[in-house]
């Protein structure tokens, strides 16, 4: 960027510097010069600029957008406790904040100027500023005890070209504006010499042209003016009284026109420091001297005082390197006939360690995110020593094993990096202590403590204890149970670690499995929907998925196995023999049978599990419970003991099946047993059992009238039943066959015994003829078959008929038809 400056030809600055009031309208028009070298900018400015006033355009001058400056809230760092400028931001510009007083700043040190820093962050970005401060003419010269009048006391015989020092003028301005002459006032006796220190400053000393004349003019008023440079011109006054001595016209003379001396600048009060020597060649009161420091506002005064018999030099006051690295006094030897002689004294401070190195916090970003990538500006330092040489430079270190380290990038300035990357996970936060040390001996330090705090990103996914889990609930459970609480942890933080359950959209049995069960997002808990039924349906696999709240949100899944467990809530299901409502079952016992003669067996299966579904038999009800036994668990009816005449034809036997449960469920089936020998025994034994005896009338001519309607209807009803019997079986077979009941070997009455050990091998079917009034009939042996049961229907108690179930072929069953219809029609003749 090339610097901006106020453009005038050389005779328009003539014209300028033609007058005091152009000279000064000249200075106001030069405001700034600009120079942006190496990432800094130069500003030079007049002092005393009203508050407000622009210094420069920051923004253009850095190349920054006015946008860039509020995003990055760019802000202005000073080192002292004064804040000259202020930056807005909004405008990009440097503007003045408070009064600028060159000479309060700097002294007479020049140039003047001040510096700052400006950082901007999101990215960190440093700016040096300088401002130079320009001096103008607010200063008039000042005389020490300007209201006081310079008291000379001159011997008559004092020689021309004697010289007496004055005061010296202090002007806090500096350059052109500073003290430029002295000017006497009109008269016979004295004139000025002006001298110029080395550092340019000037003293004068009064020179005798004229000898004095005390009879003539025993006392002498002058006056001494000083005048600066500047426009307008500003002067200061101080009045000379001379009292006319006699005859003290010799001087002290210092040995050294220059004295140097070192002090260290820890010094205590009262060292002495150095001793200056006059001499004065007259005697007597004429030559005794005086020592006394010339009177110079500033710090010298206060901090040096001599002794005035003896010249010695002493510290009065406490010295700071810092603040002063020298200083200039003068020494007076004067004598008692008022004569004076002048030395000069520099004291050169010489630095101690006595400054510990400061550290200032520019920019601190915490919290720091995890993903943060090595390089990252963590914190900007600023690190001072008001010390200099070696005592003044600086050595800066992180204390301990940390992933961070400092770079040095601007004078003084540090920036804190990291230098690997961060898990929260395992360190969520660091202390960093910062350490600076300088390199004087002693070496002193300072520590400061930053605190680093992590920020959590989603980068772990939650976990589950296990890959599966397995639960388990009883069937028959009330809807709404809780049966099982999965449980997932997230190592991460905050909204990140906030996990949510949700069930997987699976099928169970073809139906969704939010019909079965349902899952608490928040607290994983899973619940039934609807009661469960062990026979319908044994476990359910589920699929949860637990997501965290971070985003993009992570998931993990895992399995649950919820085991359906068996309750008792079935009852033993009995399925031989078939219990009928209009027949009367019987199994037929020979009158010979031995001890264990196998009579039936009781089929019976219960749809529970496990010990739930364990049955057992035993007899409940018996007309005689010495004759029968049944098989603990296996159903067997056998005889117990011989068979004998005594014994009833008909036996009935009341089996209760229960099975192992708890509370145990039961079922009671009932057996008849014809004990006999022949079959018409067993349906005369039978016939008067009949459930339709009530049904029975005496008047046996009623039945004589109807006789051939109920032979008619015998037939008709002898059919429907042989083709009832055999829908039936052809349901009961298929009925058994879609089941989910365990397939259980089905035993007849008469089963063939494949080990050889049943009394009955073969089964047989008997023809029977009788009349009303008969106890007997002749029975007719005819060929063998695989099954028969015999049933004694009641419908009549006058005409009894007999209903043979039968597996085998329909001519088989037609021919017994036959039969049965020829012997009803003979007894309805009879």
């Amino acid at each position: 960027m090339a610097p901006r400056k106020c453009v005038a030809d050389a005779r328009w600055i003539r014209r300028l510097l033609s007058g005091p009031r152009r000279q000064m309208e000249l200075l106001l028009c030069i405001l700034y010069l600009v120079t942006t070298v190496s990432g800094q900018i130069r500003y030079s400015i007049p002092e005393e600029m009203k508050k407000g006033s622009v210094i420069g355009n920051v923004a253009q001058d850095l190349g920054l957008d006015v946008k860039r400056l509020r995003s990055g809230r760019a802000r202005i760092v000073t080192r002292g406790t004064n804040q000259y400028t202020e930056l807005k931001t909004d405008k990009g510009l440097l503007v003045v904040n408070d009064r600028i007083d060159r000479e309060q700043l700097c002294g007479d040190v020049t140039p003047c100027s001040f510096s700052f820093e400006v950082i901007l962050e999101n990215p960190i970005e440093l700016h040096r500023i300088i401002v130079e401060v320009l001096d103008i003419n607010d200063h008039a010269p000042i005389f020490a005890n300007k209201d006081e009048a310079l008291i000379f006391e001159i011997s008559e015989s004092a020689a021309v070209g004697v010289r007496f020092p004055l005061q010296s003028a202090e002007d806090e301005d500096v350059g052109q504006n500073a003290l430029q002459n002295y000017i006497l006032s009109p008269n016979d006796h004295f004139i000025l010499n002006q001298h110029a220190n080395p550092d340019g400053s000037k003293y004068v000393e009064m020179v005798l042209q004229k000898p004095l004349d005390r009879e003539q003019r025993p006392r002498l008023s002058l006056k001494l003016i000083a005048v600066d440079g500047g426009t307008p011109q500003r002067s200061g006054t101080v009045n000379i009284e001379i009292n006319v001595l006699d005859a003290n016209d010799n001087e002290p003379i210092f040995n050294q026109s220059e004295y140097k001396a070192a002090v260290m600048e820890n010094a205590v009060k009262g060292t002495s420091i150095i001793t200056v020597n006059a001499t004065d060649a007259d005697i007597g009161s004429n030559g005794l001297i005086t020592y006394s420091l010339s009177k110079k506002r500033g710090s010298a005064a206060q901090i040096f005082n001599i002794d005035d018999k003896t010249g010695t030099l002493y510290l009065s006051g406490q010295l700071d390197y810092e603040k002063d690295r020298k200083y200039e006094v003068r020494v007076e030897a004067k004598d008692q006939g008022g004569l004076t002689g002048t030395s000069k004294i520099i004291f050169d401070v010489i630095d101690v360690n006595d400054n510990a190195p400061i550290i200032n916090i520019m920019s601190f970003s915490s919290p720091l995110s995890e993903d943060s990538l090595p390089g990252t500006t963590i914190a900007v330092l600023n690190i001072q020593d008001a010390d200099s040489d070696r005592n003044g430079q600086i050595t800066c270190s992180i204390n301990g094993k940390m992933p961070f380290k400092l770079e040095n990038s601007l004078t003084n300035y540090y920036n804190l990096i990291s230098d690997q990357y961060f898990d929260r996970e395992s360190v969520p936060e660091y202390n960093i202590t910062i350490t600076a040390t300088d390199l004087g001996m002693p070496p002193l330090s300072t520590s400061t403590k930053l605190h680093l705090r992590i920020s959590d990103i989603n980068d772990n996914a939650p976990l589950f204890d296990k890959n599966i889990y397995s639960a388990y609930v009883s069937e028959n459970n009330s809807p709404g149970i809780s049966i099982f609480a999965v449980t997932a942890r997230d190592a991460d933080w905050n909204q990140n670690a906030r996990i949510s359950y949700l069930l997987e959209d699976t099928q169970i049995s073809g139906s969704p499995v939010s019909t079965y069960v349902s899952l608490n997002s928040e607290t994983g808990v899973i619940s039934s929907v609807r009661s469960f039924d062990y026979e319908q349906i044994k476990q359910l696999d589920l699929v949860v998925r637990a997501q965290d709240g971070g985003s993009p949100p992570l998931s993990s899944n895992v399995s649950v196995r919820i085991l359906i467990q068996d309750q008792n809530d079935n009852a033993p299901q009995v399925l031989y023999p078939v219990q009928t409502g209009g027949s009367v079952l019987a199994e037929m016992v020979p009158r010979s049978a031995d001890v264990g003669y196998l009579v039936t067996k009781v089929v019976a299966v219960d749809v529970d599990s496990g010990q739930n579904a364990w049955l057992s038999y035993k007899v409940h009800k018996a007309t005689d419970r010495a004759l029968f036994e049944v098989g603990l668990h296996n159903g067997e009816i056998r005889t117990v003991r011989q068979v004998t005449d005594k014994d009833a034809v008909k036996q009935r036997l009341s089996v209760l099946v229960e099975d192992n449960g708890q509370p145990s469920r039961s079922a009671t089936v009932i057996v008849n047993v014809a004990v006999a020998d022949s079959f018409p025994e067993v349906l005369s034994e039978f016939t008067d059992f009949s459930m339709h005896d009530k049904e029975y009338n005496d008047k046996l001519t009623f039945y004589l009238v109807l006789a051939l309607a109920v032979v008619s209807f015998l037939f008709i009803t002898c059919l429907l039943l042989i083709i009832s019997v055999k829908v039936y079986r052809w349901r009961q077979s298929r009925v058994l066959y879609h089941s989910n009941l365990p397939v259980i070997p089905y035993y007849p009455p008469r089963y063939s015994d494949t080990l050889g050990t049943g009394t009955l091998q073969h089964v047989y079917n008997y023809e029977v003829c009788r009349t009303t009034d008969s106890r007997k009939g002749d029975m007719k042996n005819m060929q063998a078959m695989s099954q028969s049961l015999v049933s004694v229907d009641g419908a009549d108690a006058d005409t009894p008929h007999v209903t043979k179930q039968m597996s085998g072929n329909f001519s088989q069953m037609s021919t017994l038809v036959s039969e049965i219809f020829y012997h009803s029609f003979y007894i309805c003749v009879v």
